[in-house]
């Protein structure tokens, strides 16, 4: 009877998100390519890395949802599953790491407007985003690991990278581990120290409006807020499996976070293509005014 009432509550969750995550990321797939070729900013990169993350994301949806139908079971090829497994949580830890190199970047633009200038070369957000799916990618390929390799894989298993044997959890806890502190616990450091320092020095300047001070703050609260909501809760079953020796059950509504993330992020790219960006160049233009004392035009529209 539980997991009946399981994989109702898990298929409605993923239908909602498929329906309102996929358009919404795929209008912000295309504002994003066309102001990327109109003008390429380093956060406008990272960002669209994290549109093609949630639309990866959302492109597996489909087979979890069939899964969630079937009573959490799999009756799908076995390939599908670890291609599934991979995706779904490889996207996952992208998206944190890509939140967390947008973080940084608002920060150096905020606090270090005239480095920001001299780093916005395109090739600098490539590189980034490059590292970052390298990384999450590599991490994740556990889960080929765990089902494919021979000496781990459990052939009898009528279920996706769950119910695991007492060989492959001695493998894949203290690997969950360590995915805690490494895609989890050091982004979330990162982004809450480059968030309050933004804040700070944002209501701490006086020559920026209130208006702009109070939507680049509660754009860093926001962001904030979504990485503590949609990403802690999943990570946090990482420690708590460690402890217990097991993959706990409440461990498939804490996806379910990071499924309806994909709902959330649109609207955080909107206002982050902009917010930080007209602050960044307002700072830039003081800046500049005051070392060369020569007349600027605003380039403000252009950067947003």
């Amino acid at each position: 009877m539980e997991v009946v009432v399981q994989s109702e509550v898990i298929l409605s969750v993923y239908i909602i998100s498929f329906l309102i995550g996929l358009p919404a990321n795929l209008v912000a797939l295309y504002a994003f390519i066309v102001k990327i070729h109109a003008k390429p900013l380093p956060i406008d990169i990272l960002l669209l890395n994290l549109i093609v993350s949630d639309l990866l994301f959302l492109l597996v949806l489909p087979l979890k949802m069939h899964e969630a139908a079937s009573g959490m079971t799999w009756d799908l090829p076995g390939f599908l599953c670890s291609v599934t497994s991979f995706t779904f949580f490889s996207t996952i830890y992208t998206s944190s790491l890509l939140l967390m190199a947008v973080g940084v970047v608002r920060y150096v633009s905020v606090a270090f407007p005239v480095a920001y200038h001299r780093l916005q070369r395109p090739a600098y957000a490539i590189a980034i985003s490059a590292v970052v799916w390298t990384v999450s990618m590599a991490h994740c390929s556990i889960t080929f690991i765990i089902q494919l390799h021979p000496s781990l894989a459990n052939d009898n298993s009528t279920v996706c990278y769950e119910n695991f044997t007492e060989k492959q959890l001695e493998v894949l806890l203290p690997v969950r581990l360590e995915f805690f502190f490494v895609l989890c616990l050091v982004p979330l450091l990162i982004c809450v120290f480059c968030y309050l320092r933004c804040i700070w020095i944002l209501y701490t300047r006086p020559r920026i409006s209130r208006m702009q001070k109070q939507k680049a703050i509660g754009m860093a609260l926001g962001t904030l807020a979504v990485f503590l909501v949609c990403v802690i809760p999943y990570n946090f079953s990482h420690v708590m499996g460690y402890f217990q020796g097991e993959s706990p059950t409440w461990r498939y509504y804490t996806l379910l976070l990071s499924a309806f993330n994909t709902c959330i992020d649109p609207i955080i790219f909107y206002f982050s293509s902009s917010t930080f960006q007209f602050s960044s160049d307002k700072f830039i233009f003081k800046k500049k005014v005051k070392t060369s004392g020569m007349q600027m035009q605003c380039t403000t529209s252009s950067h947003e």
